[in-house]
């Protein structure tokens, strides 16, 4: 998905001022499909894709690199089988996920994903208002356990997660769940590439009161960084440079307010302790 968005970056940039109703009719294709193609709906196949290069007259350069993308976006991805229990502003999610090289996390409400243990996912995505059926929450337990795998890769993305000290106390799934998820976290803490912060409450007020977020980094110039914003439908995509720089720059804040590694895993234990 990841590669599809670019692709459909591209195109728009290529197609430049020109209206897409007037490529759209010069191809003898609906708009709706150009519109599919530009905003990652749908893929491209080898025609179509050869007749737009040529219409926006590519270089080589540029038709090597648009036919990369394109055939990066027809592969079939490890969580295909998982895409009908989730939204397509998720799917995007996890193929970011599995893209980047770097990510930074801040959650203020529950352990970010690629930290819960099953039993926390579960408490979780049960009381998601728009999960009704549990087969559907099953399938979204899986994918959430299936998606740490990125953290045990090689070479493993760098992960630094900011979390407010209210996700220590809040009992999700229960006090014996919580403990044990506290313990994930601290051997979570042991990995190399992973820097868990806490944000305590003695921080007060910081750049980032309203919302979670993540941001993502990609290898080299392959794409620039991506930030996800999460809300109650599923959250949103932010691309602009200047929107990212603002989210770099309240990540930066948290971090420079957080605890550091050592205090990070005292106040975790300590903790995870006064729950037994």
């Amino acid at each position: 998905m990841a590669a599809r968005r670019a692709l459909g970056d591209e195109l728009r940039r290529l197609r430049g001022e020109r209206r897409g109703a007037e490529v759209a009719a010069l191809l003898g294709w609906s708009e709706s499909k150009l519109s599919r193609i530009e905003t990652a709906r749908t893929g491209i196949n080898e025609a179509d894709l050869e007749r737009l290069a040529r219409l926006y007259a590519c270089t080589q350069g540029e038709q090597s690199r648009l036919g990369e993308l394109a055939r990066r976006g027809r592969v079939r991805v490890w969580w295909a089988p998982y895409r009908s229990s989730v939204a397509e502003p998720y799917d995007e999610y996890v193929a970011f996920e599995a893209e980047a090289v770097g990510m930074c996390e801040w959650e203020a409400q529950v352990v970010p994903g690629l930290l819960q243990t099953d039993e926390y996912a579960h408490a979780v995505i049960e009381v998601g208002a728009e999960v009704r059926d549990p087969e559907v929450a099953q399938r979204r337990i899986a994918l959430r356990m299936a998606r740490q795998s990125v953290l045990t890769r090689d070479p493993s993305p760098r992960l630094c997660v900011v979390i407010d000290e209210a996700v220590l106390y809040r009992e999700v799934g229960g006090r014996a769940v919580l403990r044990r998820q506290l313990q994930r976290l601290l051997d979570a803490s042991q990995r190399p590439g992973v820097e868990l912060l806490v944000l305590p409450f003695s921080a007060g007020s910081h750049a980032a009161l309203t919302e979670a977020f993540v941001i993502f980094e990609f290898a080299g110039h392959q794409r620039p960084p991506v930030v996800h914003s999460e809300d109650l439908i599923g959250g949103q995509l932010r691309t602009k440079p200047a929107e990212v720089q603002i989210y770099r720059d309240a990540f930066a804040d948290l971090r420079g307010r957080a605890l550091d590694v050592a205090q990070t895993r005292e106040l975790v234990a300590r903790t995870g302790d006064g729950l037994r």
